[in-house]
């Protein structure tokens, strides 16, 4: 395979047009591509495709994409329901596969994608790309060197004031979603919570969730739409926001608060993730460009601010998460996030679920 490796993307729409724009930058090369829409397929090809050799195609199907010659991995970008049956035939083909998050609908179908893993000669990496950025790799280095002493309580938070996306499409309908704000920001924040806590076992989890602005779906406010315009005739069976309580072995508790859509003026509470340690503490905004860590030095209490290159957030997780792809796919390296953590994810967001509707405590098996 050389320096570099051929991908296949499946799913064309917004999230895989950003996936392939992060595989220009790696100089991965896009082999094919293919989506439920033909043409959306053809557009990213033209403006992220491969010239060199045969140049790359947009496949018929899925099968005709695992099919093609050059193909290596596949990143799987399709509605979450779609993931485990995508993510399931790209390793029975022997394909690397970059899975975006969540892993999917429910720990059972975590456990079927495990299985065609570890069947597979190839390899899974979940698209948790949050722990890429370059404020949670510099809290993560810090917390590794033992300067936070010991975690005992992380605040992970999103709040989008009117955000629901494509009202009436695929994210908005439970069949398709799976739910609403908690399986689609809930899993990046709760995932890197872990993630910078070195991935406790979560014991017990207590969490609520409400829907009160989708409806009817014409009477909804909102300033712009990711996924839209809105479709009138569609579902909105979605939770709007989200609140939990995580409890894991050894003590630490992770509070959880995400919502869609909420009357909460814009900037009045924080985005990101609030860490307390026995050492230090810090709050920062995942995509932020900076990061305080409250501590003690020398008999007073005083607040670091760690140097690291932030220039352009965003892009920098992304590459990031492209750089632990191509080193698992060319190197046989460690995913930066396995499908074991996935699955333990997936089993925290069932579980919030399940305890909404139970309206009490419930325990992870």
């Amino acid at each position: 395979m050389g320096m570099t490796f051929g991908l296949g993307i499946i799913g064309c729409g917004g999230i895989g047009n950003v996936h392939a724009q992060a595989a220009r930058r790696a100089s991965v090369k896009i082999v094919g591509a293919w989506d439920i829409l033909p043409a959306r397929a053809e557009l990213l090809i033209q403006e992220h495709g491969s010239r060199e050799g045969l140049g790359s195609k947009a496949a018929p199907s899925i099968d005709a994409l695992l099919a093609m010659k050059g193909v290596d991995a596949v990143v799987v970008a399709v509605p979450n329901d779609r993931h485990c049956e995508c993510a399931c035939a790209a390793l029975k083909a022997g394909k690397h596969v970059l899975l975006e998050k969540p892993m999917a609908l429910s720990t059972a179908q975590c456990d079927e994608i495990i299985a065609a893993a570890s069947a597979s000669a190839g390899r899974l990496q979940i698209g948790f790309v949050c722990r890429g950025s370059p404020a949670a790799l510099t809290v993560k280095q810090w917390i590794d060197a033992g300067r936070f002493g010991e975690i005992y309580h992380i605040k992970a938070s999103l709040y989008r004031r009117r955000g629901i996306p494509g009202l009436g499409g695929w994210f908005t309908n439970k069949k398709h979603s799976g739910g609403g704000p908690l399986i689609d920001l809930g899993v990046h924040v709760i995932d890197l919570a872990l993630h910078l806590a070195g991935h406790p076992k979560v014991e017990r989890v207590s969490g609520a969730t409400w829907s009160k602005f989708g409806h009817p779906i014409g009477e909804y406010r909102y300033t712009s739409m990711w996924a839209g315009p809105p479709k009138i005739d569609g579902i909105f069976d979605v939770e709007d926001g989200a609140t939990a309580l995580i409890r894991c072995a050894g003590g630490l508790t992770i509070e959880v608060n995400v919502t869609w859509a909420a009357n909460i003026p814009e900037g009045s509470i924080k985005d990101g993730i609030s860490i307390w340690g026995s050492h230090a503490g810090t709050h920062f905004d995942i995509f932020g460009k900076d990061v305080a860590i409250a501590t003690e030095e020398q008999g007073m209490l005083v607040d670091i601010k760690p140097q690291f290159d932030a220039t352009n957030p965003m892009d920098q997780a992304w590459d990031q998460q492209y750089r632990h792809f191509q080193a698992m796919v060319m190197q046989g390296k460690t995913p930066f996030a396995t499908g074991a953590q996935g699955r333990s994810l997936q089993a925290v967001i069932d579980a919030v679920y399940e305890s909404s509707n139970l309206n009490r405590e419930v325990e992870i098996g």
